[in-house]
C-alpha cells in the first residue's frame, strides 16, 4: 500500500506561480513512476506531467515551458513548479504513482484556482 499526500494548492492571480508537492509513503518500490494529472469542471482528467524513477520527464503541450516536474528520492516527494499560470489551468490537481507491477495509486487532489 502506498499513501500520497498533496499540498500547495490555492488561489493565485493570472501570471502568478504555485508549487505543488506530493509526499509518498508506505510500501514504495524503487523503480516507480509519478505524475501530475488535473481535472477541470466539465472535462476529463488529463495528464499534466510525468517523471520516471531515473528522472525522464514529459509534459502536456499546454503546460510545456511553464511547468516543471521534479522529484527528491531521499524524501519520496514529487513537485510541480507552475509559473505563468493562466485561468485555463484552474483544476483539481492529482498526484499519481504507478509501477511495472500494475499497482496504481492516486492522491486526493488539491484545488488550483487561477483568477483575478
Amino acid at each position: 500500500q502506498v499513501q500520497l499526500v498533496e499540498s500547495g494548492g490555492g488561489l493565485v492571480q493570472p501570471g502568478g506561480s504555485l508549487r505543488l508537492s506530493c509526499a509518498a509513503s508506505g510500501n514504495i518500490y524503487g523503480r516507480n513512476n509519478m505524475g501530475w494529472y488535473r481535472q477541470a469542471p466539465g472535462k476529463e482528467r488529463e495528464l499534466v506531467a510525468t517523471i520516471s524513477n531515473f528522472g525522464a520527464t514529459n509534459y502536456a503541450d499546454s503546460v510545456k515551458d511553464r511547468f516543471t516536474i521534479s522529484r527528491d528520492s531521499s524524501k519520496n516527494t514529487m513537485y510541480l513548479q507552475m509559473n505563468g499560470l493562466k485561468p485555463e489551468d484552474t483544476a483539481v490537481y492529482y498526484c499519481k504513482y504507478w509501477t511495472s507491477f500494475i499497482s496504481v495509486y492516486w492522491g486526493q487532489g488539491t484545488q488550483v484556482t487561477v483568477s483575478s
